[in-house]
């Protein structure tokens, strides 16, 4: 008996049991979950980036004005940027999501921006092992459908046979 079991539920299918149009249902329906999470993967991993990014940023500010260099780039698009000036190196402004800014103090600001990767990469982490389960899933499918389409071949041929047989008795 094969049997896939999909991560978020605990309930098993006999794939042997089903039809090829079903198990061809199954597997789309799984293939298009995999999109799914594969691309919320993605995203989880941009987000990270930009969080180690944010961080790497931060320190640097913090190295410059250690040596008393007030004097940044700022960016208005991805390549023009305007001159400026650290008004307050002791504190920054912190995105916490869709367009919400908190001034911080640069300790705390590391702080949060630590919490926020380890929490992304933990979920990331458990988003792999979905997207795995999904792949094992996908493959479970595709055995299935295999079989199915070589018993449907060896009853054609079967009958193809005793076909075969009628006609020349």
């Amino acid at each position: 008996m094969t049997t896939t079991r999909s991560a978020e539920s605990s309930r098993q299918l006999d794939l042997d049991a089903m039809s090829l149009e079903q198990l061809n249902q199954l597997k789309q329906s799984e293939e298009s979950r995999l999109a799914v999470l594969t691309n919320h993967y993605a995203t989880l991993r941009a987000s990270s980036s930009r969080f180690s990014t944010a961080q790497k940023a931060l320190e640097e500010m913090t190295l410059a004005q250690g040596k008393g260099n007030k004097d940044i780039m700022i960016p208005l698009t991805e390549s023009l940027y305007v001159p400026g000036k650290i008004k307050d190196p002791s504190k920054v402004m912190v995105e916490l999501g869709t367009g919400y800014f908190v001034e911080k103090p640069v300790k705390q600001a590391h702080d949060f921006l630590e919490r926020k990767a380890k929490l992304v990469n933990v979920n990331s982490e458990n988003l792999m092992e979905v997207v795995t389960v999904t792949r094992k899933n996908i493959e479970s499918l595709n055995v299935a459908m295999n079989g199915k389409m070589l018993e449907i071949r060896a009853r054609q041929e079967g009958m193809r046979v005793r076909e075969k047989d009628q006609q020349q008795q």
